[in-house]
C-alpha cells in the first residue's frame, strides 16, 4: 500500500503522447535524412540542402500540439470548475474523457449518506436495550455535547439513543477495527468485565458460541435484501488483566442486530442512465453486504443480476458489477486488474482508498475527503454526485476530439505538403519552396488551430470512449497525405508546364496553395458530417478568415520581397480558388470512406 503511494503516475493520456512521439520522431528522421541526402547527391550545395532538410523537418512537428492540449485542457478546466469539479492535473480531462469503468462506493455516491437506525431486536425478534445500550459502549463515534462525528453507523447509533447514559460503564481497553476481521471490540468493567463485539453480522455471528449460525445468517439475508445495513452485538465475561487482543474474541454470546437505512440519491438514477449514454460501465465497490449493495443498485435502475454481485475479490474482475465486502486492499487489486485492458477511474474519499485512487487512471474524491485521499486524486469533487462526475466525462471527450482534430489536420496535411516538397525537390532543377517559405508557411496554417480547442465536436464524439489509436493515426496520414500530394502535384503541372511560372512566381503560388490547403481541408475532416452539417465555431472561423487575409497580405505587401514572393495574378488566383474547392470536394467523399471503413 505504502509503496502504491510512492510510485510515480503516469496516465493513459501521457503514455499515449509519449507513443505519438516516438511515432512522429521516426517520420521526422526519415524524410529528414532523405531530403538532405538527395538533394546534396543531385549538387544543390551543402549548406542550402542542410537549411532545406531543416526548415521541413521543422514544418512536419506539430510544435503547437503542447499549446493545443494545454488550452483545451485549461478551458476544460475552466468549464468543470464551474461546475463544482477542481482538476489537480490537466491530463486527467482527457483520461476522463477516455474512461469506459469508473470504480465506485455505494454511499454517498449512489445513496445520501444519511444513515438512519430504524430498529433493534435479537433473534427472536424481541426488542432487548442491552443491544442499544452494547452498541454504544462498542463505538468509535466522538461525542461532543450536541456534535457527534466518527462512523456514519456509530453516529447514527448515538443519534438515535441519545437520551442513553454509559457513565456506568468505565472503559478498560479497545480492540480497534479492521477490514480483514470486520468488527471492533470494547472491554467495559461494571459490576462485571464485559467484552462487547460489534460489526458486520457474518463476522460477529462467527465468533459467537450456542447459536443458530444457520438462521442467524438467514435473518441477515433476509434484512438486507430488503435493503438495511446490519450490525451485530456480541457480548462475554471475561477476567482481568493487562491487555485484550483479538485472540479474546471468541465463544461470545450473541445479543441482537441492529438495522439501518440509507435512501438512495434522487438523481442517482438518471445520473446512471447518463453514464449508460456515454458508454461508462459501473462496477460499485462497497464493505457492504452484497444483497444491501444489490437491493440498492437494483432499485436504481441497474440492470444486474444476483450472480454479478461477488463477495470481496476471487481474480476475476469482468464478471461482477459488485464487489461486496471489500477490503482497501481488494480495491486496490480491482483497480490494477481492470486497468490491463481499460481506462479506469476511481471514486473514493477515505483514507484507505488512497492507493486506489493513486493507481486509477483517473482517481476522483470529494472535498470533505480524508487529507492523504485528496493528495492522491486527480480531481476533487466539490458536490458528491456522480453527474458531476458525467459532466466531466462529456468535457474530457470534447477535449479530446479537438486535440485529435489538430493532429489529424496536421500531420496528414504536413505530411502531404512536405513528401510533394521532397519529392519535387528530386526533378526540379531548383529547391521548391525557400526554409523562409517553408518556415513561414507552417506558422501561418498553425494560426487557426490555436483557435480549434474553441471548436464544437459531433454527438458522436460524446457518446463513448476514445483512445488513442497511432495505427489509426498513421492511416488518416497515409490516405489524407495522400489526396494532398495529389493535389500538390497537380498544382505543380499547372504552375511549370501549363503557365510556365518563373522560380518566384512558381514558389508563390505553390506556398499559397499549400498555406489555404491545409487551412481549408480543417472543415472537411474536423467532422465526420458532411461539412454543412456540422457547425465549426465562431472563433476557428474567425482565425481562419484572418490567416487567409494576412497571408495575403504578406505576398503583396512590401513584406513580401523579404520572403522573395511575387505578385499573382487574379487568374492565378482563381486557377488555385478551384484547385482547393477540388481539393475539399475529394476530402469530402474520402471521409466518408475512411471513417466507414475505419472506426473512430
Amino acid at each position: 500500500t505504502a509503496s502504491s503511494l510512492k510510485e510515480e503516475k503516469k496516465s493513459d493520456f501521457e503514455e499515449n503522447m509519449a507513443k505519438f512521439g516516438n511515432f512522429l520522431l521516426k517520420i521526422i528522421l526519415i524524410t529528414t535524412v532523405f531530403v538532405f541526402a538527395a538533394n546534396f547527391l543531385l549538387h544543390k550545395g551543402l549548406v542550402e540542402s542542410l537549411l532545406f532538410a531543416l526548415a521541413l523537418a521543422v514544418a512536419i512537428t506539430p510544435e503547437v500540439l503542447p499549446i493545443i492540449i494545454t488550452v483545451a485542457l485549461s478551458r476544460g478546466a475552466l468549464k468543470l470548475a464551474k461546475k463544482k469539479v477542481v482538476v489537480k492535473r490537466l491530463s486527467a480531462i482527457e483520461s476522463m474523457g477516455n474512461m469506459d469503468i469508473l470504480c465506485t462506493d455505494k454511499t454517498g455516491t449512489l445513496t445520501e449518506n444519511k444513515i438512519i437506525m430504524t430498529d433493534y431486536f435479537d433473534l427472536g425478534g424481541k426488542k432487548d436495550d442491552k443491544i442499544v445500550l452494547y452498541s454504544l459502549l462498542a463505538n468509535s463515534a466522538v461525542v461532543n455535547r450536541d456534535k457527534i462525528s466518527g462512523n456514519p453507523l456509530d453516529v447514527a447509533i448515538w443519534k438515535y439513543a441519545k437520551d442513553a447514559s454509559i457513565e456506568k460503564f468505565e472503559k478498560i481497553d479497545e480492540i480497534e477495527f479492521d477490514f480483514e476481521r470486520k468488527r471492533m471490540s470494547t472491554v467495559v468493567k461494571n459490576e462485571k468485565i464485559l467484552l462487547i463485539s460489534k460489526g458486520a453480522p457474518e463476522s460477529i455471528i462467527d465468533i459467537c458460541k450456542n447459536l443458530d449460525k444457520k438462521k442467524a445468517m438467514e435473518k441477515v439475508k433476509e434484512l438486507s435484501s430488503s435493503g438495511h445495513r446490519v450490525l451485530a452485538v456480541a457480548f462475554k465475561e471475561v477476567k482481568s488483566k493487562k491487555d485484550y487482543t483479538k485472540e479474546d474474541e471468541k465463544d461470545l454470546k450473541f445479543l441482537g442486530f441492529l438495522t439501518f437505512t440509507d435512501p438512495p440519491k434522487k438523481d442517482a438514477k438518471d445520473a446512471l442512465e447518463a453514464f449508460d449514454r456515454l458508454g461508462v460501465e459501473i462496477k460499485v465497490l462497497t464493505g457492504d453486504d452484497p444483497s444491501v449493495a444489490f437491493k440498492v443498485c437494483r432499485d436504481l435502475g441497474m440492470d444486474i443480476k444476483e450472480e454479478d454481485v461477488i463477495l470481496g475479490f476471487d481474480g476475476d474482475v469482468n464478471r461482477a458489477k459488485i464487489f461486496a465486502r471489500v477490503t482497501p486492499e481488494q480495491k486496490l487489486q480491482i483497480v490494477k486488474a481492470l486497468k490491463e485492458k481499460h481506462v479506469v477511474g476511481f471514486l473514493g474519499d477515505g483514507i484507505n482508498d488512497a492507493p486506489a485512487l493513486r493507481m486509477a487512471d483517473v482517481g476522483i474524491t470529494v472535498d470533505t475527503a480524508s487529507d492523504v485521499a485528496r493528495d492522491a486524486s486527480d480531481i476533487i469533487l466539490l458536490k458528491k454526485s456522480l453527474k458531476v462526475v458525467a459532466n466531466g466525462i462529456r468535457e474530457g471527450r470534447r477535449s479530446f476530439g479537438n486535440i485529435m482534430k489538430y493532429i489529424l489536420n496536421t500531420i496528414s496535411a504536413n505530411f502531404g505538403n512536405m513528401f510533394t516538397i521532397a519529392i519535387s525537390s528530386l526533378f526540379l532543377k531548383f529547391i521548391p519552396l525557400l526554409p523562409t517559405q517553408i518556415l513561414l508557411a507552417n506558422f501561418m496554417t498553425d494560426m487557426p488551430m490555436l483557435s480549434i480547442s474553441t471548436d464544437n465536436v459531433d454527438s458522436s464524439i460524446l457518446r463513448k470512449p476514445k483512445k488513442w489509436d497511432i495505427n489509426l493515426i498513421s492511416k488518416f496520414m497515409m490516405h489524407f497525405g495522400a489526396l494532398s500530394s495529389i493535389f500538390d502535384f497537380i498544382t505543380i503541372f499547372i504552375l511549370m508546364f501549363v503557365l510556365n511560372l518563373g522560380i518566384p512566381g512558381f514558389r508563390t503560388a505553390w506556398f499559397l496553395e499549400s498555406c489555404l490547403s491545409e487551412i481549408v481541408i480543417t472543415f472537411a475532416i474536423r467532422s465526420k458530417k458532411k461539412f454543412y452539417k456540422s457547425k465549426p465555431s465562431k472563433i476557428l472561423v474567425f482565425m481562419s478568415a484572418a490567416t487567409f487575409l494576412i497571408i495575403l497580405f504578406a505576398i503583396y505587401s512590401p513584406i513580401g520581397k523579404l520572403f522573395e514572393f511575387s505578385k499573382l495574378s487574379i487568374p492565378l488566383l482563381i486557377m488555385i480558388f478551384l484547385i482547393l474547392l477540388a481539393y475539399f470536394s475529394c476530402a469530402e467523399v474520402l471521409k466518408r470512406y475512411f471513417f466507414k471503413k475505419y472506426e473512430f
